[in-house]
């Protein structure tokens, strides 16, 4: 049975395996009786602060176990944690920390200056707890859990009640936050672990930031529930994957196409350690490339599959699951429970391999935005949320990502998907990564130009690519500028920066093709 609360995601554990490792990090280990304990003192310290159910909590972490602790200790008190992404400037932060109205800031000892900053600025920000001694008005992270009792008196929670706000990037606009639920995120904790067959003999690595969905709805939460081990890594370093693969025995990796690519580069690393107990990968947040699937297969002698989700969609509507049929460039098909349609810009089903935006209905969707009632009215309707992504399904029922309802370019009055024009360019046998953005076109509106990287540098030229393209894809369709890098710009979430590139193009000269 599961839980009421989010914060208990972990109870079935506690009560059957306590003194099993919950949590690896470095050389030190926490046991999920320890993790409780913590957990509840982190609530009892908030307590203490005067934080009560529906107060905010902003969370100012790297990847550290401490981030586990304020979160699962913030859910149990009622109030609702607010994750903050540390890859943000210093104004955006700002914004975010602001806007959710949080009366108590938390941070490891990493970013125990910044956050001391951070709050200075925001007079709601009433205490701020940090990692390490307490310093100009901090509270000493470990002090406020020494001082706190490792019980916790329960209080009922309601399905629908808030339990984490994440703030979406802000690609277009200000980050907004999502109001998650705490019985929709036990809802695709659960159904995850089920596709993931996760059992208690899963390790799974986190590389990715704790803060996004890709750690949380890929690994945490299904890994604690099914009584798993996680192993923390404070940030991603490929090297330091394959090490931690070999020391910790990792048997489930979850990550994104950017990542897996830079670990398969790291040829020497991957043949001097053992990778044996790899079992399964999930990869997500991305489009992945059909070569990356071949290659980790090769390579780790396991399947890796590709799921779809959006921080608002539940998070997480479509995967492919550990066991059965996985189609190539398909990120699955819809959970039991769920329901999926694609839809024209009138708002009506598209047929069978038709693209569409994909709108879905699910116990785990967002309950809205936070103070942002007209956007919630216009992407939550009538229980469906318009995801703004654009899919297509098969006559199988496999759905296939193409790209954001944002990418998509209009040339000269034809539709060109930055996916597609990136797979055909990935067929060219010296390309090893590809990113397609629009850039401006005095007569045909917009005309894709493509970055690229390649396998041995300085072997193709800008015509070799086009000549490719125009061999094997349509002519509308066929990069104008082809831009050779060594590598292309990951995010803070470690996926690719179609954003930076979209500002380079536009600098460009795309008459020229």
């Amino acid at each position: 049975m599961l839980p009421e609360n989010l914060g208990y995601l972990f109870d079935t554990a506690l009560a059957l395996t306590p003194s099993k490792p919950a949590v690896f990090q470095g050389d030190a280990v926490l046991t999920y009786a320890e993790l409780d304990a913590r957990a509840n003192r982190l609530a009892n310290g908030l307590a203490a602060l005067g934080v009560t159910a529906g107060d905010r909590v902003a969370l100012l972490f790297n990847n550290d176990v401490r981030f586990l602790e304020t979160l699962f200790g913030t859910m149990r008190l009622g109030a609702v944690a607010v994750p903050l992404n540390i890859r943000m400037g210093d104004e955006a932060l700002r914004y975010v920390a602001e806007d959710s109205e949080a009366v108590v800031l938390v941070a490891n000892a990493a970013l125990a200056e910044r956050g001391r900053m951070l709050a200075a600025q925001i007079p709601a920000i009433k205490h701020v707890i940090a990692d390490g001694p307490a310093a100009d008005g901090a509270l000493a992270y470990e002090a406020v859990l020494a001082a706190a009792s490792p019980t916790l008196a329960r209080r009922a929670t309601a399905f629908d009640e808030t339990c984490m706000q994440p703030y979406t990037s802000g690609s277009t606009g200000k980050p907004k936050g999502v109001l998650l639920t705490h019985g929709g995120q036990l809802w695709n904790a659960d159904i995850m672990r089920k596709a993931l067959v996760a059992d208690d003999t899963e390790r799974a690595l986190i590389a990715v930031p704790l803060y996004h969905k890709n750690a949380m709805a890929g690994a945490v939460k299904p890994l604690l529930l099914a009584g798993g081990s996680l192993v923390i890594l404070p940030g991603f370093d490929a090297r330091e994957v394959i090490r931690a693969i070999a020391r910790y025995k990792v048997t489930y990796l979850t990550g994104v196409p950017a990542m897996y690519k830079l670990v398969l580069a790291e040829r020497e690393a991957l043949a001097r350690h053992d990778l044996s107990s790899i079992r399964f990968a999930m990869c997500g947040s991305a489009e992945v490339p059909d070569e990356l699937l071949t290659e980790f297969r090769r390579v780790f002698q396991a399947d890796i599959a590709e799921g779809y989700g959006l921080t608002e969609g539940g998070p997480v509507p479509i995967t492919n699951t550990r066991w059965g049929l996985k189609k190539r460039g398909s990120c699955g098909r819809e959970f039991p429970g769920c329901d999926v349609r694609l839809v024209d810009n009138a708002g009506r089903d598209v047929a069978t391999d038709e693209v569409g935006e994909l709108l879905t209905r699910n116990p785990g969707l967002a309950k809205g935005y936070w103070k942002l009632p007209e956007v919630t009215a216009s992407k939550l309707r009538d229980g469906w949320l318009s995801s703004g992504d654009l899919l297509r399904r098969d006559a199988d029922g496999y759905y296939y990502f193409v790209g954001r309802k944002d990418d998509m370019m209009n040339v000269a009055g034809e539709n060109v998907y930055p996916k597609e024009v990136e797979d055909i360019l990935l067929r060219h046998p010296n390309l090893r990564d590809a990113c397609v953005v629009p850039a401006p076109h005095g007569t045909k509106g917009v005309v894709p130009v493509a970055f690229v990287v390649e396998r041995e540098k300085g072997r193709t030229s800008e015509e070799d690519v086009k000549r490719f393209f125009l061999e094997h894809g349509a002519p509308y369709a066929h990069p104008r500028r082809v831009v050779f890098l060594d590598a292309l710009p990951l995010g803070g979430t470690g996926k690719l920066d179609r954003s930076a590139l979209r500002a380079r193009a536009g600098e460009l000269d795309p008459t020229r093709g």
